[in-house]
């Protein structure tokens, strides 16, 4: 199986096709997600979306806005409302998830392989096959 995250940005306008993926997908959405951690004393938020596997194919699509919103928690914000917003519609619960900041790795790439590390261990995503 492969599992990728696909990064639309830093969920500004791109918020919005993060939310369209989730709605037109819905019979593939596994979960809805946000990653909070903190950027030189700034308190932050991405927030992805996991859907399920292809099949066939075996291929695990993680969207994710990364690092963007202000964490809600501390600022409240529209963006992550909107999140909010689909997360009810679509009968899911938002899953929060402190994690380090992509700033302490050399490439996204090794950000991106961490947070499947993580994932998987959780069991939010399937394991290595």
């Amino acid at each position: 199986m492969i599992q990728r995250f696909i990064e639309l940005g830093e969920g500004y306008s791109d918020i919005y096709e993060l939310i369209e993926l989730a709605k037109a997908n819905q019979h593939r959405l596994a979960h809805l997600m946000a990653f909070n951690t903190n950027i030189m004393d700034k308190k932050l938020t991405s927030l992805v979306v996991i859907l399920q596997p292809t099949d066939p194919g075996n291929f695990q699509a993680l969207y994710i806005c990364r690092e963007g919103i202000p964490n809600p928690k501390v600022i409240p914000n529209k963006r992550y409302e909107l999140f909010q917003n689909v997360a009810e519609l679509l009968n899911k619960n938002i899953i929060e998830i402190d994690v380090k900041p992509s700033t302490l790795f050399a490439e996204k790439e090794l950000y991106y392989q961490y947070l499947i590390g993580i994932l998987r261990m959780n069991h939010f995503i399937k394991p290595l096959q």
